[in-house]
């Protein structure tokens, strides 16, 4: 059997968490005959922990073959120590009459200390995911703090944008899901973001040839992924967190899966026209498991540079509210 890998988890309690720790307990992140040591992290609430505690009972219940410890707590130190997975799923939500500059500082400070953590006591070939948002920005704080570990180590989740963009190009052309390949996300995981249709393809067919659509493609389309989240709040009263979950299983599972090719935000080294110390949503190629090259030969005609330059001015803006955090 091999080595059980460390996955440390934050807000482990919460609607997301909920949803993914039974799918990497299952084996559906690592793969079938990887087992796992689950470290849960929560805040030190007390609500927060008595969920957690149920959390572990119920996957304790499940009797999960590949599940080989759980560790609770409320610890950083202790939550993410000898990791060699740490997924960023916990993040300070905005309220009502929160301005962004508040969001940011907030969120900055936990990204702040969780970077200096990590890369303290996780294991030397520890990999971060970050999910809680503004996903790219919390990303690029907690690598700021990073000496051991490696920039390019540390990934934000634009894989729920990718696949809502898969499921509204196979819905418009009325083709099974899996018919549809090589549909990318530039940028920030936010509104602002960019699908890049121009890319994909259906039944290895230029997708925008394949739909016909000019009009949708550039409107209803990149609208309907950019909004998405906010139709979700809008509809259920609450975010997204199962399909999230679910978007985390798979860009993990990619990252472990030589030659697939999936869209990561990761740091943008001035690829694609994107200032060189943001991390922007980009192609990218796993090499071997856990890393990865940027696929750096797609063209852009004149409609995505000027979405992809719509981004990248979001990106470099929020950067600049955090500039001072992360000297």
């Amino acid at each position: 059997m091999k080595t059980p890998l460390r996955v440390a988890v934050t807000g482990a309690a919460g609607q997301i968490g909920y949803s993914l720790l039974f799918r990497i307990a299952s084996g559906a992140m690592f793969g079938p005959d990887q087992p796992v040591i689950l470290q849960l992290l929560e805040a030190p609430i007390e609500k927060a922990l008595k969920a957690l505690e149920g959390v572990a009972m119920e996957l304790d219940d499940c009797a999960f073959p590949l599940l080989k410890g759980i560790v609770q707590t409320d610890k950083p130190e202790l939550g993410f120590k000898d990791a060699n997975w740490c997924l960023l799923v916990g993040a300070k939500p905005r309220g009502p009459g929160m301005e962004r500059a508040d969001l940011l500082k907030d969120n900055g400070t936990i990204f702040i200390a969780q970077g200096r953590i990590i890369d303290a006591v996780a294991a030397a070939d520890a990999r971060i995911a970050v999910v809680g948002n503004p996903a790219n920005t919390n990303c690029m704080i907690a690598a700021s703090q990073a000496r051991r570990l490696p920039a390019e180590r540390f990934t934000a989740m634009v894989r729920l944008d990718q696949n809502r963009a898969q499921t509204q190009l196979a819905k418009k052309a009325g083709v099974d899901l899996t018919a549809v390949k090589d549909i990318f996300i530039y940028g920030n995981h936010s509104p602002s973001m960019f699908p890049a249709f121009a890319h994909a393809t259906i039944n290895g067919k230029a997708a925008a040839s394949v739909i016909n659509d000019d009009a949708w493609l550039k409107g209803p389309f990149c609208e309907t992924v950019g909004k998405r989240g906010a139709a979700i709040i809008a509809a259920r009263g609450a975010s997204s967190a199962a399909s999230a979950a679910n978007a985390l299983v798979d860009h993990v599972r990619s990252l472990v899966t030589p030659g697939a090719i999936h869209s990561v935000a990761v740091k943008s080294d001035g690829r694609y026209g994107f200032d060189a110390n943001v991390w922007a949503g980009m192609p990218v190629r796993t090499t071997t498991p856990g890393s990865y090259e940027v696929i750096t030969s797609y063209g852009m005609d004149v409609f995505a540079k000027t979405k992809i330059a719509a981004t990248f001015k979001e990106l470099v803006e929020v950067r600049a509210f955090v500039a001072e955090m992360i000297k």
